[in-house]
């Protein structure tokens, strides 16, 4: 019973609400003829006049010449890229990376007294610094446990 009045209401409010709103439904048209003849702007009338008039021009741009512009600032004394670089080329300015010998660098670091990475490893290894798990834990014995200690299955 408390359902079947529960929608009941509901349906009553909707329909009160909703009630008012179908019947004062907004006419456009109306409201358009009232601000015209308030002296209110007539857009169709501007739309179609500016229509009329050809205000919508075609803008044409003009492609720009990348090559007469380079040719225009070399003429103004800017610097020439192109010239420089050749410059540069024949003198040689790339210059080659020698190899690094990483082994020689760490015999002489060796030399110098630095840490022994490796002979550290090797008496870390020998200590037995690796330890192995004791106990396996088993999961099925520790959820039985659970269980029984009335615990959520």
């Amino acid at each position: 019973m408390k359902r079947i009045a529960l929608a009941l209401t509901a349906l009553t409010a909707v329909t009160i609400a909703i009630a008012p709103a179908s019947h004062a439904a907004i006419d456009f048209d109306e409201l358009r003829r009232e601000n015209l003849e308030k002296d209110a702007v007539n857009f169709d009338e501007l739309r179609r006049e500016n229509l009329d008039k050809d205000a919508v021009e075609t803008i044409q741009v003009k492609a720009i010449d990348f090559d007469e512009l380079r040719r225009e600032n070399l003429d103004k004394d800017a610097v020439n890229f192109d010239e420089l670089r050749r410059e540069n080329l024949d003198k040689d300015a790339a210059y080659e990376v020698a190899a690094i010998d990483f082994d020689e660098l760490r015999r002489e670091n060796l030399d110098k007294d630095a840490v022994d990475f490796d002979e550290l490893r090797r008496e870390n290894l020998d200590k037995d610094a690796v330890y192995e798990v004791v106990a396996a834990i088993d999961f099925d014995e520790l959820r039985q446990e659970n269980l029984e200690k009335d615990a959520v299955a």
